[in-house]
């Protein structure tokens, strides 16, 4: 997928991390789709995407407006849409890039690894635009910048270990766009061998649910203060990492059973349930399908379909609709419990996030 010239670059990035050059290889085939310049007026430019809610964040006042006016920034991500054509995406930078220079460039995502170049500063550049001569480089260039990310928002021992959806939740985010998946399979695709990681089984980043909530709730009594929302991401692998190191463990951010061990000994009894959502503290209770189905928002409607029944059972012909909306009513009521009782039976389980088979 990659000429030699590629290969030979991230070769020498991943001896530089420690990793398997086909795990950094994969990365970059999912992040790229294996392509590594577009040609942009006649000459080769590296692969970008404009997110507007980042450039949409870093406008203020008129600039902001004048940006929202000509359909360049959005406090919504994903609103403002890029062109397929990467012609079209540099033109679009350079768009942006009049109304505020540096806040366009810094709301790019460049180059193989497709690293936001906000993150210039945390990678070692000297200014977005040096980050982004070094995307225009070439290939190694590109490589170079991916492997800084992976370095500085630790995630190298993901990747040593084949942890490829621990990877993914910190490389890109929480949102379930099966990348983790694509990386395993141009893994074995690249070598011949399944990827298997010794983390498999244990919670640790990607993993979500019932388990990482008790965690969550374990670490926030060992002192370290992170979110009780059953997503295992970058703080609360660090967090892990933290009490790992402060209780001379492996410091891998992979809650196994030695660090539960240790961490369970915080309990005020050994059967006190940790992290546990009531059926009302669910999202699917609070917030509910659409805001209707579920939640505060069954009630209401239920009330209001309710109302319209009464009425429309006084005017005479229309006896049949008031009773369809008496039958309406009862099954928002039926459906709201049904979707509320879904929530509270996914919020009891756990999910470790492992690579599907």
């Amino acid at each position: 997928m990659f000429d030699r010239e590629t290969l030979d670059a991230i070769e020498h990035k991943a001896a530089r991390l420690k990793i398997e050059p086909a795990a950094l290889q994969a990365v970059a085939e999912v992040e790229s789709a294996g392509q590594v310049f577009a040609i942009v007026k006649g000459r080769q430019e590296p692969l970008i995407r404009f997110e507007g809610h980042y450039f949409d964040k870093r406008l203020k006042g008129p600039q902001r407006e004048l940006a929202r006016q000509q359909g360049l920034a959005s406090p919504t991500a994903g609103k403002v849409k890029n062109p397929k054509t990467q012609a079209g995406r540099w033109a679009l930078l350079a768009r942006a890039a009049r109304i505020d220079k540096q806040a366009a460039l810094e709301s790019i995502s460049i180059g193989l690894g497709q690293v936001m170049a906000a993150h210039w500063a945390k990678l070692g550049f000297a200014s977005v635009e040096a980050m982004i001569a070094e995307a225009r480089s070439g290939a190694a260039g590109q490589i170079e910048i991916m492997a800084r990310y992976i370095e500085k928002f630790g995630l190298v021992d993901e990747l040593q270990r084949l942890d490829f959806p621990a990877f993914k939740r910190g490389y890109n985010g929480p949102q379930a766009n099966g990348y983790e998946n694509l990386m395993a399979r141009a893994y074995e695709r690249i070598t011949g061998d399944v990827p298997v990681s010794a983390a498999t089984g244990m919670l640790r980043m990607g993993s979500t649910g019932a388990k990482v909530r008790e965690l969550q709730a374990l670490l926030v009594r060992a002192g370290y203060p992170v979110k009780v929302d059953g997503d295992y991401g970058p703080t609360t692998r660090d967090a892990v990492r933290a009490f790992q190191r402060a209780n001379k463990i492996k410091a891998d951010g992979v809650a196994g059973p030695e660090t539960f061990r240790k961490l369970e000994a915080l309990k005020q009894s050994p059967d006190e349930q940790l992290g546990q959502q009531g059926v009302t503290e669910t999202p699917e209770a609070k917030e509910g399908l659409g805001g209707v189905v579920g939640g505060a928002g069954v009630e209401a409607a239920r009330q209001t379909i309710e109302q319209a029944a009464d009425k429309t059972a006084w005017i005479p012909g229309l006896e049949w609709l008031s009773a369809i909306l008496s039958v309406v009513a009862v099954l928002l009521v039926l459906g709201g419990l049904a979707w509320i009782a879904w929530g509270w039976w996914k919020a009891r389980q756990t999910d470790e996030g492992d690579v599907l088979a």
